[in-house]
Order: structure tokens, then C-alpha cells, then sequence
């Protein structure tokens, strides 16, 4: 596996490192203890959605997949361990050798989640299992709360184009990863490159003010663009006066002018100015794009604005206010030996500060009421009702090691339509409250 595909330097060998350092001391001493055996269960889930969340979007499995494949420790990176001192020769050894050897199942990319839905379940020896919690928590927080605010951000669009656009606004590998969660959440292109290269998102890009201010007269960059990208391209109408950009703009390019941008102002006033203006000029197709700072909210303000598409950045690449899903990967069973045969026992941290979980590996479905509309998130862990048999949420993504469930993107994005299809109406609402189904455990 290439680890471009991850989005990560082409000089990184591995993602054995995307960790933190006491998952290894943990290794280290359940090997000399003599538990590094006991088969085990980890789960990823959280116990709440952020404020105000209605549901949550699973994105990041196709980017779990490649890093639990790339998971190896190479020789530079047993050195770094060697040098700094920070596992003895036995762990180094064991190390040396690692390879991800278990079952993984969860909820495919592109699903809806709630509180305690299992949406990950890593199955192995405790040893092999324990060293991919941060790595999984990594992606699975940031891409899943990227996807959310996405989703919501759709939602609002109510079936205009999205554009994500916010590489300047976060570090440039979480960019990449923020253009695919975006892209599964509902946004149509993207800005940045390096995500189009990777994951075969469209990307779209025209100019920005600069271009305009390094011409000695707005007709000039007009002109130049026009003449460089043809008559489709899209003009940033804003950099001075926007009625004089817009008759300019039409005379240079024509009725055919593909689109204009506006990127400041009061976006709903100067829409319905421009879309008039257009109009009156004969360019009745030309579209219009507005950006600058929106959210889900200001795309919803702008619902009643002849507006073709929004572009995007600082609020989808920060989860529009959540940049987390406060997500956890906790053990809920393990064995009492090393015997393959010893039979699972539920395991659960208790607490009196909220963060107490529920033991035992769980199954988890989604019960429909009499129309077909989600009603329930059902989980449990012990056999699974006969009603509840064909709608089970969990799909297996790796067997013995392999992965079995790799996808295209588009899957995952269909995926996530199919999903809030399915959900009561009020998911769709912006207004903080409660999950839009309870979660209940059998």
C-alpha cells in the first residue's frame, strides 16, 4: 500500500508511529506478564453526539483499512523505539515481527451513528489489538466530525452544489483527509489537489483577488482569464464594485460566461442584485457562486438567494465547531487465558463521572417503524432477535488480517444519502436537540 494513500509524506514507511507511547509500555508489560495472548475485543463508539447533534456520519474506514495494513514496525522506526529507550529487546522483537492478524467489523463508511452505536470492533489477541487505538481514534474523530458538519452543511444546501475549499485553514494532511470526509458527507469538488489525486474527487479552482489586483485594470484580468480558460470559467466580481465587475464581466465573456463568484458583502442582497443584473444583460445561465466564511446556518440564511453553489473552507475542515466526535476504543471483552478456546468475558471500566461503559461484544441494528423510518438504534449482546436479523449495521472489514470490505468513495457518499433517507425528517433540522432516535440496549 503506497502511503500517499493515507495522505501522508511519501517518506513515511509506516503508521506504526501514529501513536502513543503507552500502547507499547502496555505491550511491554502484558508480554512480560504473560496476557499479551488473551484474545480480546476492543469497540469504538461515543457516548454522546456533540451538542446539538442530531446524528452522527461515519467516515475514515477506507483510511483505517490502509493504516491497520500499513501498520508495520520497519527498521528506522525499531531504531527511534531502540534509541530513545522506550520498549526492551523482547518488545523490540516482538515488534519486528507485528502484523495485524485479527477480525475487524463496523459500520460502512458513509453510515449514520448514535450514542453507543459500536461503530468499530477489533478482534484479536489483546497485544496486537491495544497498539491500533490511537491510529483508528485519529482518523475515525477527525474524518467522522468533518463528515457531520458536511452532512449538515448538505442538508442545507437542499441540492446545491458544494464546494470544499478550506486547505488554508488547517494543516495540509488533514486537509486531504478533510476533502474525502467532506466528499462523503455530501460536498460535489474540492479545492485541494492532493485529495482529487488520491481519492479522484473533482476539483475546481479559478482565481482569487490577487489576479485581479496584479492587473493594471479589472477588464484586463477578466480578459486574460476569459482568454486562458474560456468563456465556462468563473469571474470574482467582488474586488472593487460588483455592478461594474458584472457588466464587465458579460462583455467580455459573453451571455456563455460559465458563473461569477461573490466572496464578501451581504451575500443574499448582492445575489439577488447580480442574479437581476444577469439577467437584464441577457446571461440568464450564467450561475452564481458565493463564498466567504459560510456554515451551515449562513447556507441555510441564503436558502431564498439565487445561489448555484457555496464554497466552503474554515467551517467544514473544523467540523463547523466540533472538530472531534469525542469518540473512545475500549476493551468490553477478553479471555481468562491464552487458550484460543477460553471463552470471551465481558469487560467494563466503571465510574462515577459519566464514563462508564457497557461490557460485552455487541451487535447492533436499526429498527424501522411501520412506514420504514428509522425508530431505534438497537444494541445488544446476545443473540440477535429474528426481527432485527436482516438489519443488522455491522459489516466485517477485515478477516485474519486481510481486508475484504475495500469500496469505491462514490459507495460510501451513495451510502450516506441512503442513510439520512432513512431517518425521521427532523434529522434534517439545524436547531440543537437530541438524537433523532433513542439508542436501546437489549
Amino acid at each position: 500500500m503506497n502511503t500517499a494513500d493515507l495522505g501522508l509524506p511519501v517518506d513515511v514507511p509506516s503508521t506504526a508511529l501514529f501513536t502513543d507511547q503507552y500502547e507499547l509500555t502496555m505491550l511491554q508489560a502484558a508480554l512480560r506478564g504473560g496476557a499479551a495472548d488473551r484474545r480480546s475485543v476492543f469497540e469504538v463508539f461515543t457516548r454522546r453526539l456533540p451538542e446539538g447533534r442530531r446524528y452522527g456520519v461515519v467516515a475514515g474506514i477506507g483510511r483505517v483499512l490502509d493504516a491497520v495494513e500499513n501498520f508495520r514496525f520497519d527498521p528506522g522506526v525499531l531504531g527511534y523505539l531502540r534509541e530513545r529507550d522506550i520498549v526492551d529487546g523482547p518488545t523490540l522483537k516482538w515488534l519486528s515481527d507485528y502484523r495485524f492478524s485479527g477480525d475487524v467489523w463496523g459500520y460502512p463508511e458513509g453510515e449514520v451513528y448514535f450514542p453507543g452505536s459500536p461503530i468499530l470492533r477489533v478482534e484479536g489477541s489483546f497485544a496486537e489489538c491495544v497498539l491500533l487505538e490511537t491510529v483508528i481514534l485519529s482518523i475515525l474523530n477527525h474524518d467522522s466530525a468533518i463528515a457531520a458538519a458536511a452532512s449538515r452543511m448538505s442538508a442545507a444546501a437542499g441540492g446545491r452544489r458544494l464546494i470544499e475549499m478550506g486547505a488554508r485553514r488547517t494543516h495540509e494532511l488533514a486537509a486531504v483527509a478533510s476533502s474525502r470526509a467532506a466528499y462523503v458527507g455530501g460536498f460535489h469538488s474540492t479545492s485541494d489537489l492532493a485529495a482529487g489525486f488520491r481519492y479522484g474527487i473533482p476539483t475546481v479552482g479559478t482565481s482569487a483577488h490577487a489576479f485581479t489586483l496584479l492587473h493594471d485594470t479589472e477588464r484586463d484580468a477578466f480578459q486574460a482569464q476569459v482568454d486562458s480558460l474560456g468563456r465556462g470559467t468563473t469571474l470574482l466580481v467582488d474586488t472593487y464594485d460588483v455592478a461594474e465587475a458584472v457588466r464587465t464581466a458579460v462583455e467580455i465573456a459573453g451571455t456563455d460566461l460559465g458563473a461569477v463568484r461573490i466572496d464578501s458583502g451581504d451575500l443574499l442582497l448582492v445575489a439577488h442584485r447580480v442574479r437581476q443584473q444577469l439577467d437584464e444583460l441577457g446571461a440568464r445561465d450564467t450561475k452564481i457562486v458565493v463564498t466567504s466564511d459560510l456554515d451551515e446556518y449562513a447556507i441555510a440564511s441564503l436558502a431564498a438567494a439565487p445561489v448555484d453553489a457555496y464554497g466552503v473552507g474554515t467551517q467544514v475542515v473544523t467540523g463547523s465547531g466540533h472538530p472531534t466526535c469525542s469518540m473512545v476504543y475500549k476493551l468490553v471483552a477478553r479471555a481468562g487465558s491464552a487458550d484460543p478456546k477460553a471463552p470471551l468475558h465481558p469487560v467494563a471500566k466503571k465510574s462515577q463521572s459519566g464514563k462508564t461503559s457497557i461490557g460485552g461484544r455487541k451487535w447492533a441494528a436499526r429498527r424501522p417503524d411501520a412506514d420504514g423510518i428509522a425508530e431505534a438504534e438497537v444494541i445488544g449482546t446476545g443473540q440477535v432477535p429474528d426481527a432485527l436479523a436482516d438489519r443488522q449495521l455491522l459489516v466485517e472489514l477485515i478477516k485474519g488480517g486481510e481486508v475484504v470490505a475495500r469500496e469505491p468513495l462514490e459507495t460510501a457518499r451513495e451510502r450516506h444519502i441512503r442513510a439520512l433517507a432513512s431517518l425521521p425528517m427532523s434529522a434534517m433540522q439545524l436547531s440543537r436537540g437530541e438524537p433523532v432516535i433513542p439508542t436501546e440496549y437489549i
